[in-house]
């Protein structure tokens, strides 16, 4: 192997390792939340303060943390980022008490939401072409994956009960890994020095979008993610989404017009008026959206309906993990005129298995039928995904790597959010009828193959070409010009 692929395997390892942590750390939560409170003998409420803690700093964050690595560097902000979760993983583990388990996990998500915009834009401005193609491949699969590998992971650590940690190495697991890829970061993330780029020009930061995007994203995110365990009432959450939507649609006009006046934006929303971006961006949402609703709820049957433990519940999901690396990793060497048909394809294949698994699982789980509708399952999901991610890249300029890395996080968290309150509520109202929502999923998921179809009808990206050299590239996009 040459010393540039080694480089780029390096950090690709670095990258996708820190964002394996952050997207694995919602679910091994999740898992553990029973024995955290059995330990800490706190009230009902603080199970779901331990999830929506980290949920909800992260979602009110995001942009602003793309936005902070495309003002001081995404390499920097990447190792602040990783920095913080591991010392806020740390935290978490040695909680003496509730209240102060809720406050790590508010410093994890604030952590992680540093931490994950930066993976996106440094695969972006480091790589190109078939490298490029293969790292979203990849980058993909650890987004989408990320839920699934923690049940598991979760599952095993608490069950293992490790030197009597219980729940504890659920988040101290974190801590090892966050100090080898700390140290590995400080060579693999350096990068080449390349020659010299033009002076970095200081960017303000756009407090009052801060603000904005703040308060719009806690109202829209708030009452989904906690309103039904702390008994709110049911008009709480139809309310929070139409004001929490209205501000985001008050924020986007904000940034647009702060843009026209020369101002320096919170995000480039000019990026998503490139052809194919914003129905691109729609389709992975929507697919996103209904991975986690039909994870939420075949987790819930299993557990709740066919008696599985948690362990063996996230272990049913292995096939799926496989069709989706096996796919994820093979779609880039796939010739272009079947992988630009894979992203409406992909949709309507994982419809399909939704639907069969909904009447497969009725009565009971035989293990043979149910892996392979998971394995193809798993592999439609990464033929929706990872092709359209690389499309996304390849339609944008270098210098608004962190705009779309932004929209991305931002954009699948809220699917994933919506996706869970609307097809996992669904199942929770009418738990006798797995029907409904499986027809559910899958009317999304024929909706989310028309939105990438309009976006593969669009015109090809034309490559972005870097003015002097690659290393120039870097150079620029580390200072955010």
């Amino acid at each position: 192997m040459t010393g540039p692929n080694r480089g780029t395997t390096a950090l690709l390892t670095v990258l996708l390792t820190g964002q394996a942590m952050a997207s694995m750390d919602t679910s091994i939560a999740a898992v553990a939340a029973t024995a955290i409170r059995a330990d800490l003998a706190g009230p009902p409420a603080v199970q779901q303060l331990v999830l929506a803690g980290y949920t909800l700093t992260f979602a009110v964050l995001v942009v602003t943390g793309a936005r902070l690595g495309a003002r001081h560097g995404y390499a920097r902000v990447f190792r602040f980022g990783l920095a913080g979760f591991t010392l806020a993983s740390l935290a978490c583990g040695l909680a003496p008490g509730p209240v102060a388990l809720v406050l790590a996990r508010a410093a994890q998500g604030a952590a992680g939401a540093l931490l994950v915009p930066q993976v996106l834009s440094l695969i972006q401005t480091r790589m190109g072409g078939a490298a490029r193609a293969r790292a979203i491949g990849a980058y993909a699969m650890v987004l989408a994956l990320g839920v699934a590998a923690g049940q598991v992971a979760g599952g095993l650590l608490v069950t293992l009960d490790l030197a009597g940690l219980s729940w504890r190495t659920a988040f101290l697991v974190n801590v090892p890994v966050g100090a080898v890829l700390l140290v590995a970061g400080r060579r693999v993330l350096a990068g080449p020095p390349g020659p010299p780029g033009p002076p970095p020009r200081r960017e303000g930061l756009d407090v009052p979008g801060v603000l904005l995007l703040s308060a719009a994203m806690l109202t829209l995110v708030g009452p989904l993610v906690v309103g039904r365990d702390l008994g709110w009432p049911g008009w709480t959450t139809p309310v929070a989404v139409a004001v929490g939507a209205a501000g985001l649609w008050f924020f986007l006009r904000y940034e647009a017009g702060r843009a026209r006046r020369g101002a320096d934006p919170l995000l480039d929303v000019t990026v998503l008026r490139r052809p194919g971006v914003a129905t691109g961006l729609l389709a992975c949402c929507v697919v996103m959206g209904c991975y986690a609703g039909f994870l939420f709820v075949l987790t819930l049957r299993l557990q709740d309906g066919l008696g599985f433990t948690a362990l063996a519940a996230g272990l049913a999901f292995v096939p799926y993990a496989a069709g989706f690396a096996v796919c994820g990793l093979a779609v880039p060497r796939l010739p272009e005129r079947i992988g630009r048909r894979l992203p409406v394809a992909g949709p309507l294949v994982l419809a399909a298995v939704v639907l069969a698994l909904a009447g497969l699982a009725r009565t009971g789980w035989p293990w043979p039928a149910g892996s392979v509708l998971l394995l193809a399952g798993g592999a439609a999901h990464a033929a929706s995904f990872s092709p359209l991610v690389t499309r996304l890249t390849a339609s944008v300029p270098a210098g608004a790597a962190a705009a779309l890395s932004a929209l991305v996080s931002t954009g699948t968290l809220l699917a994933a959010v919506l996706g869970v309150t609307l097809i996992g509520g669904l199942h929770l109202a009418r738990p006798g009828t797995p029907a409904a929502p499986a027809a559910l999923t899958a009317a999304l998921l024929l909706a989310g193959a028309l939105a990438a179809r309009r976006t593969l009808g669009t015109a090809a990206p034309t490559p972005v070409r870097p003015e002097v050299g690659a290393d120039h590239l870097v150079s620029r996009s580390e200072t955010g010009q």
